[in-house]
């Protein structure tokens, strides 16, 4: 068992341990941050992608997370992407499908994104953070991997996980 943080602020909780059998909904960061040794949090990273799965943590992503990874891979380092060729983050995101469980973004889904959206008061980009927690709450997950616990915060029923408070693989 792994201990992380414990400080949380607003409606969301810093989570506190994870075991064998909980699910865990990574942010685009964590993955961005597992691809790219440059960033401080690239061993942190790989541990959630490589140790905490084989401790029988089941990781989970959406539609959304593969579709941001990608556009920052591929995106021009100029403009705050990695540079990545397509092929190369493609097969960067086929290994991290090879690890996690998809979520669907079905009509409940969406159903609960506006509920969440107004409750909230998100608008512009927040609604992108909404999607991804309406998309964890209607599967039935809490708990969220993530550097930017700033962007949560606001949403009930939310589990954080920073990223930063997990030991860093030595791979």
């Amino acid at each position: 068992m792994s201990k992380w943080g414990t400080s949380g602020r607003g409606h969301a909780r810093t989570s506190m341990a994870m075991t064998a059998g909980d699910r865990l909904f990574c942010d685009t960061n964590v993955l961005l941050s597992a691809v790219d040794a440059r960033r401080a949090l690239h061993g942190h990273a790989l541990q959630v992608l490589n140790v905490l799965p084989n401790q029988g943590v089941e990781l989970c992503v959406s539609g959304q997370i593969i579709r941001e990874f990608l556009a920052v891979c591929t995106r021009p380092v100029d403009v705050n992407g990695l540079g990545l060729s397509i092929r190369l983050a493609v097969r960067n995101a086929e290994a991290i499908v090879e690890r996690s469980t998809i979520l669907e973004e079905t009509r409940r889904v969406t159903e609960r994104l506006l509920r969440i959206a107004q409750t909230a008061k998100c608008t512009g980009k927040q609604l992108h953070d909404a999607n991804l927690v309406a998309t964890m709450q209607e599967h039935g997950l809490t708990r969220l991997v993530t550097d930017n616990l700033s962007d949560f915060r606001r949403f009930g029923g939310v589990e954080l996980v920073d990223l930063a408070h997990l030991p860093a693989s030595g791979i």
